[in-house]
């Protein structure tokens, strides 16, 4: 079910990575927050770490956690976020 491993990065104005906190992480992947049935395949494994279906279209994930880490104020104003399939670094989604 959790075939793909995702980065998840907080990029600060430097462009420095910082692998986000699991109870971050875990926080968005709770349907009761995100109330969004794709995101259900999702397991939050480390920090810097979840593992996702095939069906999470990562595209989709990574604007979605982002708005969510910006709503909870995870993310500063000059932040980003960035979501890289690990065995494709070639996938990323910035904006």
């Amino acid at each position: 079910m959790f075939a793909r491993r995702i980065a998840v990065n907080r990029i600060d104005p430097a462009g420095e990575r910082h692998a986000c906190p699991i109870g971050q992480i875990d926080n968005f992947a709770m349907r009761n927050f995100t109330n969004d049935a794709v995101f259900d395949d999702t397991f939050p494994a480390a920090d810097g770490v979840l593992e996702i279906g095939n069906r999470v279209p990562l595209a989709r994930l990574q604007v979605a956690m982002e708005d969510w880490f910006r709503r909870k104020g995870y993310l500063k104003t000059e932040e980003r976020l960035e979501v890289v399939e690990e065995n494709n670094k070639t996938s990323k989604t910035e904006p």
